[in-house]
Order: C-alpha cells, then sequence, then structure tokens
C-alpha cells in the first residue's frame, strides 16, 4: 500500500480505537470522536475500554497531526481529536460508530447519519469512505452514501468511492485481537474494493477476504451475530427443558460435546451491542420486502425471556432453603455485558436486576469493571467497585470476570444463603445453575 494513504476514523470506541491504533503503526491516522472526554482520557495514554494497553497506546500516539504534514511519505501514528478540521487532508475515512436499536427493537441509524455528515463535510475528489458498523445489507449504499452525496456535493462512484469491511472486535478477548481475525473487505468498484482489501491486508496478519459486493459483505456481518443468537437461543430452550426434568444442561451438553460435529454452545444471558442487537436489523430488513423471519425473531423472544427466567429460578431456590424472599439480601456479581470487559451496553444483567427486585429481593450489585456512575446513567442501578463485607442470603454469578473466578465466593454467604451460577463455570458448591 502506499504509505502516502492518511486515514481518518470515525468513533474511537471498542472498535474504532483497535482499529486506529493497528493502522497507526504504519500510516498517518487520525481518530476522530465527538466525545472530548474520550478524546482527553486517550492523550493521557489510557482507555477505559481495556481493549488496549496503557503502553501499546502510547507507543503510537503522536502531539502533532500527523495527516497535515505535507509531503512526508514517512509520517505515521496516531492523533485523537473532536475536531474535524484535523480530519479534512484524509484520503480514507472508516466509520466504526456503533448502531443501536430504540425502544421498540427498531434500527437506530442516526449514529451512521451523523458520521456521515460529518465525512461528508470534508469529503474531496478521489476520496474512499468505508464503513465498518454493522448494518442489514443496503444501508451503506441506499442510506450513507446519499448523505455523503448531499452534504458534500460529490458524486458516488465518480468523485468519491465507498467501502465497507465489518467489524469483528471481540470486546475483552486478548488473545483474538483485530489483526489476528480474517477480515471481510468490499468496495463499491472492483477496482475500490481491491484497493480497500489492499489498505487492511497491510495491516491484518491474519489475511483478508474479498467480498463481491457491499451488500454481501453487510449481509455476511448481519448473519454471523444471528446464527450465535439462534443456537444460544436453542440451548436457553435446553437448559428449561432439561431444568423441568431435574437434568443438568451442562452435563448434557458436555456429553453431546464428545461427537465431532457438535456445535459448543452454552445457555447464558444474551445481551450486548452484537449478538442481543444485530438479529433485529435484519428481521426489520426481512419485514420491510414482505418477509416474517419466524426463526429469527423467535430466537431473539427466547433469549430477550431469559433474565426473568434466571431470576424465578433463584427465587424457588431461595424458597425451597427456607429463606423469605421479601426483603431478602443478594448479592449479584457482575453487571457488564460479558466477562472481563467493562461495557455494559444493553446487558441483560439488568432484565435479572429488574425481575429479582419485583420479587422483592434487595439486590447488591458489585462489580469491579463497570464504571459506577456509567451505569446509574444508563440504567438508574446504584453498584460497587469494591467487594461488600457483609453476607447475604444469596450470592449470584452473572458474569465470569477472572476476579470473581479467583475469589473465595463463601466469603460472602452465611449458613443458609445459596450461591446461583448464571454463566454455568463454577465447579463446586454450587445450589444451581443455568
Amino acid at each position: 500500500m502506499n504509505s502516502d494513504n492518511k486515514i481518518a476514523v470515525i468513533g474511537l470506541g471498542y472498535v474504532g480505537l483497535p482499529l486506529a491504533r493497528l493502522f497507526a503503526t504504519k500510516y498517518a491516522v487520525v481518530g476522530f470522536d465527538i466525545n472530548q472526554n474520550r478524546i482527553d482520557e486517550l492523550h493521557s495514554g489510557f482507555d477505559s475500554t481495556l481493549e488496549i494497553s496503557n503502553e501499546i497506546l502510547q507507543s503510537v500516539l503522536v502531539k502533532e497531526n500527523p495527516s497535515s504534514k505535507k509531503n512526508d511519505s514517512q509520517s505515521k501514528g496516531l492523533y485523537c481529536s473532536s475536531d474535524i478540521a484535523d480530519i479534512k487532508d484524509c484520503n480514507y475515512y472508516i466509520v466504526t460508530v456503533p448502531t443501536p436499536v430504540d425502544k421498540n427493537n427498531s434500527p437506530d441509524l442516526t449514529p451512521l447519519y451523523k458520521s456521515s455528515e460529518t465525512v461528508g463535510k470534508v469529503l474531496k475528489k478521489g476520496d474512499v469512505v468505508i464503513y465498518e458498523s454493522t448494518v442489514y445489507p443496503g444501508v451503506t449504499e441506499e442510506e450513507c452514501v446519499p448523505v455523503l452525496e448531499k452534504v458534500s456535493g460529490l458524486k458516488f462512484n465518480i468523485d468519491f468511492f465507498a467501502g465497507y469491511s465489518p467489524e469483528r472486535i471481540n470486546p475483552g478477548d486478548k488473545e483474538h485481537t483485530v489483526d489476528k481475525i480474517l477480515k471481510v473487505t468490499s468496495g463499491s468498484t472492483p477496482e475500490v474494493g481491491q484497493k480497500v482489501n489492499e489498505l487492511y491486508l497491510s495491516v491484518i496478519t491474519a489475511g483478508t477476504y474479498l467480498a463481491p459486493s457491499i451488500k454481501v459483505a453487510e449481509a455476511a456481518k448481519v448473519i454471523e451475530n444471528s446464527q450465535r443468537d439462534i443456537n444460544i437461543a436453542f440451548v436457553n430452550e435446553l437448559a428449561k427443558i432439561f431444568n423441568l426434568m431435574h437434568i443438568d444442561t451442562h452435563e448434557v451438553l458436555a456429553a453431546a460435546g464428545t461427537k465431532w460435529n457438535f456445535l459448543p454452545f452454552k445457555p447464558g444471558l444474551v445481551g450486548g451491542h452484537c449478538i442481543g442487537v444485530d438479529p433485529y436489523y435484519l428481521a426489520q430488513k426481512a419485514q420491510e420486502i414482505g418477509y416474517h423471519p419466524e426463526i429469527i425473531l423467535g430466537g431473539r423472544r427466547l433469549n430477550d425471556s431469559m433474565g426473568e427466567y434466571v431470576a424465578s429460578q433463584i427465587v424457588k431456590l431461595m424458597i425451597k432453603k427456607g429463606i423469605t424472599v421479601n426483603e431478602a439480601s443478594l448479592l449479584l456479581l457482575g453487571i457488564t455485558f460479558k466477562e472481563n470487559c467493562p461495557d455494559v451496553r444493553n446487558t441483560k444483567i439488568v432484565d435479572l436486576i429488574l425481575a429479582l427486585k419485583d420479587y422483592g429481593v434487595k439486590v447488591t450489585v458489585f462489580d469491579p469493571l463497570a464504571n459506577p456512575e456509567g451505569v446509574m446513567k444508563e440504567y438508574k442501578i446504584e453498584t460497587i467497585a469494591i467487594a461488600p463485607t457483609q453476607k447475604f442470603d444469596a450470592v449470584v454469578l452473572g458474569v465470569a470476570h477472572t476476579e470473581f473466578l479467583n475469589m473465595e465466593l463463601s466469603q460472602f454467604r452465611n449458613k443458609m444463603s445459596i450461591l446461583y451460577d448464571v454463566k454455568g463455570v463454577l465447579k463446586e458448591g454450587v445450589d444451581g445453575r443455568l
């Protein structure tokens, strides 16, 4: 690839920052985010998402915008900014903003529209805009490109071009980092597809796969997480069935897993901003073209019901132990959407908390990774970051943070209390598990 390429990464969250850091090892990169607090944090060499270590982040940070240096093909490094003027000299714009759903589970494309407007203000002839945000097929060319054209006054595939390379970040995973996961790429013309593919191939050690079109790449991404969602829904349904039969679901899965082609999925709460959201994007598009996706939406309904189901199982165990449910004290370990990750977006632990409170249970939430202020702002739920010293009527492992697995959980229990394992990872002393 041409070392003169200057890259702007729009959105510095769980997806954008690792990608910007990686590109900055070879190119001049400007990381753009509208959140000034996030920019200030990164300038200090700290990443609150914990995706990038301080040492690695600081190794690529630069104090001057490398994209503004003229005729300097050797310039590289990451400059973070909330000033749109700092991205005007770039020729590749990579959009990595979130794509959430609203309260009715309908796709909310607002972040994509806003970021496209931002890019459109600085777009020049010959520039390429690449989207990484998870969407349904058609969003890039039918929703985002018209915004770019309107704001910039340029013509698509004549003056500027587009690409799509779906993010495959796995938050909290220090083994499967962005450079070690094969990257799907695509472009709005065959020639641009090759350019986009070569750009990613220059930094992705796992290699790339050039899809024949942007829509194919979009569809491939959205079915990745829909497939996982459906498979987890299946084992969640199995858990409900086997619990009624007094059979340990995890023992059943271990036995079935001895067959070479059995898929190793486990029951659990399916949240986060990928698996718990992306199926709704595909379902929305399917319904727009006149098809009702029964399996996709059926899987979503079942997985969305699991918080309330787990709460009912915990309450049944408390009753069997002779614990008075109303006003019972319960310690919930973890509120983030997955282990060893501080992200609380769309965490289904919240569904469990609300269901337990409906039973009258007094819930104390302990999570050393989640930001208490962020949880309060998002969910109006109080959390603590330091282990409590009192005993509880029930202790529930909701998230399998390594810190919890290394703890002696008996320190939180009185003689009558129960221990429930939502994640199915504890080996002994458990009264119940999903």
